[in-house]
């Protein structure tokens, strides 16, 4: 038997011809792989679980916020707050009156914006329009704003839900 009939049955057989090192070149190879298959499933189930069993989130314990001070805004323009764990819009509008409205469009959810230009409130995802109480004017939006009490306590601007004294 030869040297060349030798290394053909090893290499046959699946024996190391490069003696041994290989098996060690071989388990890094399969843990390297093995890891990032649990890689990859983790990054695909970790999203599954988070709509599955979503984070706890504590909702606003009042429903009065303070929205911002007197002087926060000039005439004809806008600001987000936060009313609890959701986005509100607080606007100065052109004659000096406060007006606060829910900042989540009623089509898809999108936050929507004032646009001093055009005086009205806008969502930039389907071009629905909104007037600075909340109506609904054009686009796709189903239906009004959630509208908010806006009142002053010394500086203070402050907002609640309709209906709470």
């Amino acid at each position: 038997m030869d040297g060349s009939s030798r290394s053909r049955r090893k290499a046959l057989s699946g024996e190391s011809l490069n003696g041994p090192g290989q098996p060690k070149r071989r388990r890094f190879v399969e843990i390297f792989l093995g890891a990032g298959v649990a890689a990859s499933l983790a990054s695909f189930l970790y999203p599954v679980l988070r709509y599955v069993f979503p984070p706890e989130t504590a909702e606003a314990g009042s429903d009065t916020v303070l929205a911002g001070r007197v002087g926060d805004l000039k005439p004809n323009t806008g600001k987000i707050f936060h009313f609890g764990t959701r986005p509100a819009l607080l606007i100065l509008t052109p004659d000096g009156q406060y007006s606060a409205i829910s900042a989540v469009c009623t089509h898809l959810g999108c936050t929507v914006q004032y646009r001093s230009d055009l005086r009205s409130v806008w969502c930039a995802c389907h071009n629905g329009m909104y007037t600075t109480d909340g109506r609904n004017i054009s686009g796709p939006p189903p239906r009004p704003l959630e509208k908010y009490e806006v009142f002053l306590q010394g500086e203070e601007i402050h907002v609640r839900r309709q209906g709470n004294a």
